[in-house]
């Protein structure tokens, strides 16, 4: 999604954003952290970029320019006068710090870093990044001496491979709420971050309506479908593997043809429709009828499609296709359930 190679880090500001639940403060630098050390850069740049790399969904902004989304509007005025990058840097803090009363909340380290050279989807851009540090950890010293070593250590040091969370704000399509990346590293609660502080929306992109179209499908086949119909397991998987056959092969989605080719069961195209439906009108978001499918959306989710049928702990059985050559029986002899499995050659 990004590359960062021929990034730079322009201007850089740490502040520390205590916890108001420990009647900790926040601590705002005066200037602009000192920048000169090509090695630091280097370390720097990896340990800010590195969790967002592999992050492939692009959100927005909220953008009613008023006091509601001070996120969007420091980055605007930061993106057109990048003279006002430290005072604006100490109101990203004092924005995160009116959120510190929350349980939720944990005291660290905010870094405001203003890049330039970054590819996102192939687009050389400008960025203003936001992370942030929670975790501090213990690491070992080692001084070599004259007759062997002295061992050290520093404590409450910040680990470069854990990055806690992490955000990147580009300087394109302002109007729309400019393109962000965003990450928290092993964090269950993304509320905080992503919602209350950042005020992300999701982008209505081909990449988030295939994303969206596939996970609900995904989830109509594993649990709506058994409301309404008794639904073999292996018919479960065929639907799935189906679809992403579907998705595969096709450029654009079209949802009667989806329906027919992958459904092909009126009373369960009319179901899954149903079920679109109240799903648009819960989370007030509209999947399209019809869009160019995402390749990148596709292999996203396709690593969470199982077609794996599992039998007891005995047996995994990988279920790719052709349906019709696997079969359910039961067996008086045993009186157990069983399946055939035919095909013509062993690989």
């Amino acid at each position: 999604m990004i590359a960062f190679n021929e990034a730079e880090i322009n201007s850089l500001a740490i502040h520390r954003v205590g916890s108001k639940a420990d009647n900790e403060y926040m601590i705002l630098a005066e200037q602009t952290t000192n920048l000169s050390d090509e090695n630091l850069r280097t370390l720097l740049k990896t340990f800010f970029l590195s969790p967002l790399q592999k992050t492939s969904e692009v959100f927005r902004l909220q953008t009613d320019g008023n006091e509601d989304t001070p996120i969007f509007n420091l980055a605007t005025d930061i993106f057109e006068h990048q003279d006002r990058f430290l005072a604006h840097s100490k109101s990203f803090a004092q924005a995160l710090y009116q959120l510190a009363d929350q349980a939720k909340y944990k005291a660290g380290e905010l870094y405001i870093a203003y890049f330039s050279g970054i590819q996102l989807e192939g687009e050389e851009l400008e960025a203003i990044g936001l992370f942030k540090s929670e975790q501090k950890e213990t690491f070992l010293r080692l001084n070599p001496q004259q007759q062997g070593f002295e061992l050290d250590y520093e404590s409450n040091a910040i680990n470069l491979h854990k990055l806690d969370r992490a955000c990147l704000i580009f300087n394109t399509e302002k109007d729309a709420g400019y393109k962000v990346l965003a990450t928290e590293n092993g964090s269950k609660d993304t509320s905080l971050w992503k919602d209350d502080f950042l005020k992300l929306k999701v982008r209505n992109d081909n990449f988030q309506q295939t994303q969206a179209i596939i996970g609900l499908y995904k989830n109509f086949v594993s649990e709506k479908l058994d409301e309404e119909f008794e639904v073999e397991r292996t018919d479960k998987i065929d639907l799935l593997n189906r679809s992403m056959k579907y998705f595969k092969e096709k450029d654009s989605f079209d949802m009667d043809e989806f329906a027919n080719e992958v459904i092909a069961n009126e009373q369960g195209i009319a179901l899954f429709k149903d079920y679109k439906s109240a799903f648009e009108q819960e989370f007030d978001q509209n999947i399209a009828d019809s869009f160019d499918i995402s390749e990148a959306a596709v292999k996203k989710q396709s690593k969470v499609f199982k077609s794996i049928l599992k039998l007891d702990k005995n047996f995994h059985v990988y279920i790719h296709g052709n349906k019709e050559f696997i079969v359910k029986e039961f067996d008086e002899e045993k009186g157990m359930n069983c399946y055939k499995l035919y095909f013509r050659e062993e690989a």
